[in-house]
């Protein structure tokens, strides 16, 4: 179309699914077109510190930056974002600002990194505290052991959901979400949704995929268990069976 591609992002669990992107393949085609590749793994990311996981990042090696939030799957209080760049000089040329007011020494001399030729605004929180605070906390083998157990307990609920036959998983679990219904009925699937949740016991979320509205049930607190997924599927289950009575009342 005589368009000029300069950009491709993949994304390593989507937000509505968790869906990840072949990044190899991908970055091969961008280095033909010399387009920037950013990882968008604000989500997957986390799940890369075990290493059965880091399969859905092979051929990362071909991206231009990578991004991870520690506040969805990592622990850290809102908001911490962790990005990578393979070549800070792209954007030093594109974001640095050099008033006299702002020049000295250690930045003249390149002793330090300012990190306001990194970004638009000239300061920054130091969101960096926070996140080395939860890794001196626990400790890799900790965060592992956290990570692998909420994906653990995914699986158990996927499998709580494929042993009813009024539900289905909607898409391929990944990570520690599954998307799920209860039938091809949107407005049921809502209403199902709107009465788990107003129940106070538990809360999950939900998205419109290809026409389809699935319910997201996510894993990805300290303090969940076992016993808070069995909790939260006995709930589901009773109000899905409250609204069959009503449909069946109706119809």
């Amino acid at each position: 179309m005589g368009w000029v591609p300069l950009f491709l992002c993949a994304t390593i669990g989507t937000t509505s699914t968790t869906a990840v992107d072949p990044l190899k393949p991908l970055c091969h085609v961008a280095k033909e077109y010399g387009m920037w590749v950013h990882v968008d793994a604000a989500y997957g990311g986390s799940a890369c510190i075990c290493p059965e996981f880091r399969h859905v990042i092979d051929g990362v090696e071909g991206a231009d930056s990578f991004s991870l939030n520690a506040h969805k799957w990592f622990f850290t209080t809102l908001d911490c974002c962790c990005l990578w760049v393979k070549n800070p000089d792209a954007l030093k040329r594109s974001l640095s600002t050099n008033p006299e007011y702002l020049r000295n020494q250690a930045s003249d001399s390149g002793g330090v990194i300012d990190y306001k030729d990194w970004q638009l605004t000239l300061s920054r929180r130091f969101r960096s505290l926070k996140l080395w605070m939860v890794l001196r906390s626990y400790g890799v083998a900790n965060l592992r052991s956290f990570l692998r157990g909420h994906v653990a307990m995914a699986k158990a609920f996927e499998k709580l959901v494929a042993g009813d036959d009024r539900f289905e998983v909607v898409v391929p679990r990944r990570f520690a979400m599954v998307c799920f219904r209860m039938s091809a009925n949107n407005l049921m699937n809502k209403k199902l949704l709107e009465r788990v949740n107003g129940s106070g016991r538990v809360f999950m979320t939900h998205a419109l995929v290809g026409g389809i509205y699935l319910l997201r049930f996510a894993v990805g607190s300290t303090l969940t268990e076992a016993e808070h997924v069995m909790e939260a599927w006995k709930v589901i289950q009773e109000h899905a069976d409250a609204i069959q009575g009503d449909y069946k009342h109706l119809y």
